[in-house]
């Protein structure tokens, strides 16, 4: 068999195979990285087919499609078509089955690649015991220490602090209003009131006044 012939015994088993229509250039692109088809023996070789009457060809427009020749093909029953849709039925829920496991482990290997190896783990645990004994030694210095407040002490410091707080609001209030009432007759912002009279705010600095 030669070039020519089996080029044509390539495509011709192939649209059989197929039974679906074709253009030149498809079956080119299919065939031509296996078996190494190049695209004018493929257009001769489907032309040539067509003309012995092996495939069929329809023109539609400037494209001609080809397809293998259906009356090779024995008829189908109603009960041939029952028992392919019962088969078609059972490869689909197999598909469904397969996909879903498939699903599954992609899932189990993401959070296996995820995870740490062996290996980090162990440099994990020892860094994390270095961690801890560096907090125990900080521990025991804070616990040995001489200079510890009593619990009197802390609570008096704690009630100084609201009230100084207090009263920072209340002076921070009122000022506040007492610029709100100038600026009623002031010709110009408060921007620029703030400058002429030289007030530096708690905003200039960026001090927030703390939460009791």
């Amino acid at each position: 068999m030669n070039k020519k012939d089996n080029s044509a015994a390539v495509i011709l088993a192939y649209l059989n195979a197929k039974n679906r229509p074709y253009s030149a250039q498809d079956v080119f692109c299919n065939l031509q990285k296996q078996h190494g088809l190049g695209k004018t023996a493929v257009v001769k070789s489907m032309e040539l087919l067509a003309l012995e009457g092996k495939i069929k060809e329809k023109t539609y427009g400037k494209q001609k499609i080809y397809f293998a020749d259906q009356a090779q093909f024995k008829d189908v029953n109603d009960a041939d078509l029952k028992a392919m849709d019962v088969r078609i039925a059972k490869v689909n829920d197999k598909t469904q089955t397969l996909s879903q496991s498939c699903r599954q482990l992609n899932a189990e290997l993401k959070d296996l690649n995820s995870s740490l190896t062996t290996q980090e783990m162990m440099s994990e645990i020892a860094r994390l015991r270095d961690e801890c004994s560096g907090c125990h030694e900080r521990l025991d210095k804070i616990k040995s220490a001489s200079n510890h407040a009593t619990p009197e002490e802390k609570d008096k410091v704690l009630k100084e602090h609201n009230i100084y707080v207090k009263e920072w609001r209340k002076r921070k209030r009122l000022a506040s209003d007492m610029m709100d009432t100038i600026l009623e007759g002031y010709p110009k912002s408060k921007k620029e009131f703030l400058e002429e009279v030289g007030v530096e705010t708690d905003e200039d600095y960026k001090v927030v006044v703390p939460t009791v």
